[in-house]
């Protein structure tokens, strides 16, 4: 016979993770360091017992009683002081106790989703959390970095701004004839007129393979460089600018020259020059999965000169390039080989084969090579389909060209703080790899609020969940997107229109007119959510200017120069302004952050100063020392009052009403008592 803890029972237990009563110091910690870990329980309960369980490729688990700290007529605390590992890794934990009753029943005290500080519930069950399981019931997590982490100051808290290089734009000197000129297969369209619309059918002979081309230059982004910088951007990120086959680009053919439809490498080095000029990084798509069948390294149609590994294993010829690929012959006699995702012109690279790793990291390889050509950093498609040995090898060698200050950052969709790939928890955040990653989570939480299907509740818990989890060096550099090549534009999904199946549907389906005061509205909150919160935000070309679309190839249309409409203006503007905020008030760059209210359709938070110093103890001594923000997703106005005393100037934007996005100043206050429509800032100065 089981027994049965009753609400008022259950409300008694308590850990919350990310109260420093009960989890004492925050967050992620260093190697070798101690947390002070607290739980609350009725005063019947015995053999209170901390469980946990460290590693990272393997696990150990453990069990430790915990002591009395206090006592209660009504509950007692027990307190355990943990040294994390000497490993950087990752600690889970969790509860254990039985009842002071004639059942000797366990329970288990274990993380619970969605809860205001990281609360817990009592379940029968001990968590799971093996690599290959499913991970519910839910442990506590304790991130645990290499002493000593550093990620680039440059990077953190940077506004990043993403180009898909083909569409971005032409150079003034711009040739039909010259762009095609180019050597290149059968299979590439070329756009005459920059307005045509993307291509879906590819040409009859080879059916579609993302092989049509705007003309779209490394010399035509240095030529906007200036208007790039009135958008506030430190970082541009560039999809790939290698030789290759397709527009995309990521099927490398050449991994150590620019794409000569680029420009080549002479427009690059003009590129990094004058955006250095301006202040302006460069952090550049490295594709080291896989490379294009058509390539100098695969060869499969024989276009480029010597003996590729296609070749080689077929005639058995050498090649420079055979060990780096993996081939099967199968009862046909058929030649096939690993491939990204099955896909042929994508064929696998063996990254851990030696030569590779050369060619990648030696002298005069690919690293050395793009950082001594001025290359700022390297952006890693796919990260979890990599070894972390390459990446920490890809981090060691970055730091050592770049005198520590390359900046590195993973492609990785879920919480990278303990992702699982390939049967094992990866080393992605722990000091040893990545600076940053693509902050995917950042994107579906926002998206998602914004949509209505989460309240402000959740969503904060969320957000504070993944800045418990992160390492504070790598939070403050996450790169916040709203929008990226590889899902639909930020415009598009906030319509929540249903997703045609088909592409030529997908092609001419736009937000309906009757639609597009809501949904700019909602694009004005996703931007300054954006700007005011903690990390890099990133803005996908176009989306400035409100381009919409769904993913590839809708996503990657060219930017409408020339042809924007009053509502673009407007938010082109609107972006303006909120990124000269963020450059004139360096609290919300590397600030401490503390929400303030989060409930239905309102969430405020704050960003503030310590002393005149931030996050990381450096002193600031300009614009405000904190920053109030407020953002209502709902359709009505919201009365909310936060106390704080001092001069404040109220800076505010309707945006709801589709109004002008100018600022309205409301004079001085000593309380934020206003009714918010949609966003507000107020400064502390």
């Amino acid at each position: 016979m089981s027994f049965c803890l009753d609400e008022e029972q259950c409300d008694l237990f308590l850990h919350a993770s990310r109260s420093e009563k009960y989890r004492f110091p925050f967050g992620a910690q260093p190697t070798d360091g101690e947390v002070k870990l607290k739980f609350r329980v009725p005063s019947q309960t015995k053999e209170v017992t901390l469980c946990y369980s460290y590693g990272l490729y393997d696990f150990t688990y453990h069990e430790e009683p915990m002591r009395l700290v206090e006592t209660t007529s009504s509950f007692d605390m027990y307190e355990a002081d943990v040294m994390v590992s000497h490993e950087p890794g990752l600690v889970f934990y969790w509860f254990k106790f039985r009842l002071n009753t004639e059942y000797s029943e366990l329970f288990y005290y274990v993380a619970d989703a969605d809860t205001d500080f990281g609360t817990g519930k009592i379940y029968h069950e001990p968590p799971r959390i093996g690599a290959n399981e499913e991970k519910y019931p839910y442990a506590w997590q304790i991130t645990v970095y290499k002493r000593g982490y550093k990620t680039p100051d440059c990077l953190k808290g940077a506004q990043i701004y993403q180009i898909f290089p083909d569409r971005f734009a032409r150079d003034r000197g711009f040739n039909y004839k010259k762009m095609t000129s180019f050597p290149a297969g059968p299979e590439r369209i070329y756009h005459k007129e920059w307005s045509e619309d993307v291509d879906i059918d590819g040409k009859e002979e080879t059916g579609y393979l993302a092989c049509d081309f705007y003309g779209g230059s490394l010399d035509g982004v240095r030529e906007k460089l200036e208007y790039i910088k009135s958008l506030g951007i430190n970082i541009i990120y560039m999809n790939p600018i290698c030789q290759a086959r397709s527009s995309h680009r990521y099927d490398t053919a050449d991994y150590l020259n620019v794409d000569p439809v680029l420009g080549g490498n002479s427009a690059f080095e003009r590129l990094v020059a004058e955006a250095h000029k301006l202040g302006i990084k460069i952090v550049l798509d490295g594709v080291f999965s896989h490379t294009g069948a058509d390539s100098k390294y695969f060869n499969k149609f024989d276009r480029f000169e010597g003996t590729g590994a296609y070749k080689s294993y077929i005639t058995g010829a050498e090649s420079l390039y055979r060990s780096w690929y993996s081939f099967i012959e199968n009862s046909d006699d058929q030649v096939l080989y690993h491939s990204w995702w099955g896909f042929p012109d994508l064929p696998n690279v063996d990254e851990n084969d030696l030569s590779y790793r050369k060619y990648i990291f030696g002298k005069g390889g690919v690293v050395d090579t793009w950082t001594s050509m001025g290359a700022d950093g390297i952006r890693l498609d796919v990260s979890d389909e990599l070894p972390d040995g390459f990446i920490r090898q890809m981090r060691d060698t970055l730091k050592t060209c770049t005198a520590d200050e390359g900046i590195l950052i993973g492609e990785v969709w879920e919480d990278a703080s303990n992702k699982c790939s390939y049967g094992s928890y990866r080393d992605f955040l722990l000091g040893r790899t990545h600076d940053s990653v693509m902050g995917y989570t950042f994107r579906e939480e926002i998206l998602n609020f914004l949509k209505g299907n989460i309240n402000a509740e959740v969503l904060n818990s969320r957000m504070e969940g993944y800045r418990e989890r992160y390492p504070a060096e790598s939070f403050y550099c996450i790169m916040n997107l709203i929008s990226s090549h590889d899902v639909p534009r930020a415009y598009t999904e906030l319509a929540c229109l249903e997703e045609p199946d088909e592409r030529r549907m997908q092609r001419d389906m736009w937000v309906p007119e009757s639609r597009e005061a809501e949904v700019s509205a909602l694009m004005r909150m996703a931007y300054a959510f954006q700007i005011a919160y903690v990390g890099c935000p990133s803005v996908y070309y176009g989306d400035e200017v409100l381009m919409q679309g769904y993913k590839d190839p809708f996503n990657r249309r060219p930017y409408p120069w020339n042809m924007l409409d009053g509502k673009m203006q407007a938010h082109l503007e609107f972006v303006r302004k909120l990124a000269q905020i963020r450059e004139d008030n360096p609290c919300l760059k590397t600030g401490f952050i503390e929400t303030l209210y989060a409930s239905g359709d309102v969430i405020v938070f704050r960003r503030f100063l310590k002393d005149g110093k931030d996050f990381f103890g450096k002193e600031i001594d300009k614009g405000a020392s904190e920053i109030i923000f407020a953002v209502n997703r709902g359709n009505k106005p919201v009365d909310i009052e936060v106390s704080e005393e001092g001069d404040v100037e109220i800076v505010a934007t309707d945006c709801l009403k589709n109004e002008k996005s100018d600022f309205v100043s409301y004079g001085k206050s000593g309380k934020f008592n206003d009714r918010i429509d949609a966003i507000a800032f107020k400064f502390f100065l």
